[in-house]
């Protein structure tokens, strides 16, 4: 099995998001204007896992490709009393604080890892890993990696978030200019699998304008009952029995 199927570019990524100012409409990809119908759906989507019977604890949480800090400062920050941040960007790095603003709102930064996900190693137990618009710039084997590492440093009740673009056509769909790719529904369920982790709640973003990629949002935690499945493929026949 190929390890980088869609022949994702993880240098030509960086040198896209290099050219993007740190702006909320430049984060969006020049769809700024949804940022708060986002914001609340995620919120919506918060409020549900907090309400569970097993809810994560509101200590720490991670925002995982945090561009400008968008999701730290209107999700996170109000949510959690501390928010670490995994951004490669300088760029973006250098952004945050700002963005955020408030020294009480700053004071609740955490860790900042200017770090691709695909190397990031998380170093202490989270309650919520938030990953929203990032996982299409890793490969199958990366992400699914990335995932075991995430599932491995989950505090008590902890939670990984997964809030991802989908396909509609069930394909995936690879975008050249920032070496990203859109996979499909069946697919991150897939993955997800692989990784050892059940899915305790899906729901679709709504009132996102018509015309862009549908939005799932995933709660995900671990599969207790088995062990990771070395020989898991995310291609072809799902083998994760």
């Amino acid at each position: 099995m190929s390890k980088n199927k869609y022949d994702i570019n993880y240098d030509k990524a960086l040198e896209y998001w290099a050219d993007i100012p740190p702006t909320i409409d430049g984060v969006l990809g020049g769809f700024g204007f949804i940022s708060d119908v986002d914001i609340n759906g995620s919120q919506i989507f918060l409020n549900s896992l907090f309400s569970d019977e097993n809810p994560p604890s509101r200590i720490v949480a991670v925002d995982c490709g945090a561009g400008i800090g968008r999701i730290t400062k209107h999700l996170l920050l109000p949510n959690f009393q501390s928010v670490d941040i995994v951004e490669p960007d300088e760029k973006f790095t250098n952004s945050i604080e700002d963005f955020v603003g408030g020294d009480n709102m700053k004071s609740k930064i955490g860790t900042i890892y200017k770090v691709g996900l695909q190397e990031f190693k998380p170093e202490k137990k989270y309650d919520v890993f938030w990953n929203q618009w990032v996982l299409g710039y890793l490969t199958d084997e990366d992400l699914t990696a990335y995932l075991v590492r995430c599932r491995d440093s989950l505090a008590d009740n902890g939670i990984i978030v997964v809030k991802e673009n989908v396909t509609s056509s069930g394909k995936v769909e690879k975008d050249e200019a920032d070496s990203s790719i859109t996979r499909s529904l069946k697919q991150y369920l897939k993955i997800f699998k692989c990784a050892n982790l059940k899915r305790i709640k899906q729901c679709k973003q709504t009132n996102f304008p018509s015309g862009i990629y549908p939005v799932y949002m995933f709660a995900l935690i671990p599969q207790r009952n088995n062990d990771v499945n070395k020989n898991c493929s995310i291609e072809g026949k799902d083998t994760c029995n």
